[in-house]
């Protein structure tokens, strides 16, 4: 079975990303949640928690996880896991390209 080739698509300027917030876009139709980090990365997750469709967005961050701002739930944002075994959200592969562009791949 051939799947369709993973390709990367151009969503915002890095500098569109307060650091330490997320923000909501849609990308090929499906809502992602971008979220800039202190140290300058940039993660993309589901918009949406998976339990009462709380936006991930407006949920505090670190390095490691976004809490739902509804339930408090923690996702890992590099494997989309629950910290409480809750279940887990989509985790997309995201870059900066070299212009400042966040690209992220569905």
């Amino acid at each position: 079975m051939n799947r369709p080739a993973v390709r990367a698509v151009p969503v915002c300027d890095v500098e569109d990303l307060p650091v330490g917030e997320g923000r909501t876009y849609v990308v090929d139709g499906e809502q992602v949640a971008l979220f800039r980090h202190r140290s300058g990365r940039v993660s993309a997750v589901q918009a949406a928690c998976p339990h009462a469709g709380g936006p991930l967005a407006d949920g505090q961050i670190d390095e490691t996880v976004v809490v739902c701002p509804l339930h408090l739930t923690a996702f890992d944002l590099t494997t989309g896991e629950s910290a409480g075994g809750e279940g887990s959200i989509a985790v997309h592969p995201c870059r900066v390209t070299a212009g400042g562009r966040v690209e992220v791949s569905l």
